[in-house]
C-alpha cells in the first residue's frame, strides 16, 4: 500500500532490500536506485537487529509487508531515502503502532511530522484501527513535539522501561 504526502513518498522495504540495508548505505542505494542521506543509518535505534526484527516479522506474517517498516523518500530534488518509519506490524487489539527516524542533517524540516500524518491517515483511512499509538522516551523532546503536533496524547508510561506511551484515538483523528 503506497502512503505518499506532500514531499515524502514511505517506500515499502521488501526483505531482499532489508538485506541489502544491512551491508551499509551503498548497498541500500543501489538495491533501491536512488540517494540515501550521507549520516546513514538514521539512528543508532536503527541497527543490525532492527532491521532482522523487520525481515523476521515479515517472513512469519505476510501482512507485515503492508503494515510494517518503510524507508522515508524525500521526492525533490531527486529521489532520495533520508530515513525510516512505519507500523511496528499489523494491527492488534484495535491499536497499531507508529516509529520514525530522520538522518540529523534532514531534522527540523518537519519530515518526521509529515511522516508520522502520513501513518495516521493510511492507518485510519485504510483499516478499522482505533488508537495509534506511539513510544519514546521522555528526553526525546522533539520526538514528543511530532507527535504532540500530530494530535497525539500522553497516556502513561510505555512498554520498555524507560519509555512513554502517546495515542491518537480514532474519534480525536476524525474531528480534526
Amino acid at each position: 500500500m503506497r502512503i505518499e504526502t506532500e514531499r515524502l513518498l514511505l517506500l515499502q522495504a521488501s526483505n531482499d532490500v532489508l538485506r541489502e540495508d544491512l551491508k551499509g548505505a551503498q548497498a541500500l542505494a543501489t538495491a533501491l536506485g536512488m540517494g540515501v542521506c550521507n549520516e546513514w543509518p538514521p539512528s543508532s535505534e536503527y541497527d543490525e537487529h532492527a532491521i532482522n526484527y523487520m525481515i523476521a516479522l515479515q517472513d512469519r506474517e505476510p501482512a507485515a509487508y503492508d503494515w510494517g517498516f518503510r524507508y522515508i523518500v524525500l521526492k525533490e530534488p531527486k529521489p532520495t531515502v533520508i530515513g525510516t518509519g512505519g507500523y511496528t506490524g499489523p494491527a492488534k487489539d484495535g491499536e497499531i503502532e507508529v516509529g520514525y527516524s530522520v538522518c540529523p542533517s534532514m531534522r527540523r524540516r518537519g519530515y518526521a511530522s509529515e511522516t508520522t500524518r502520513g501513518l495516521v491517515d493510511h492507518a485510519f483511512r485504510n483499516s478499522d484501527v482505533a488508537r495509534v499509538i506511539a513510544h519514546t522516551l521522555p528526553p526525546l523532546v522533539e520526538s514528543i513535539g511530532v507527535l504532540e503536533k500530530n494530535g497525539f496524547r500522553f497516556t502513561g508510561a510505555g512498554k520498555e522501561e524507560g519509555t512513554v506511551r502517546y495515542e491518537l484515538a480514532r474519534e480525536t483523528w476524525a474531528s480534526r
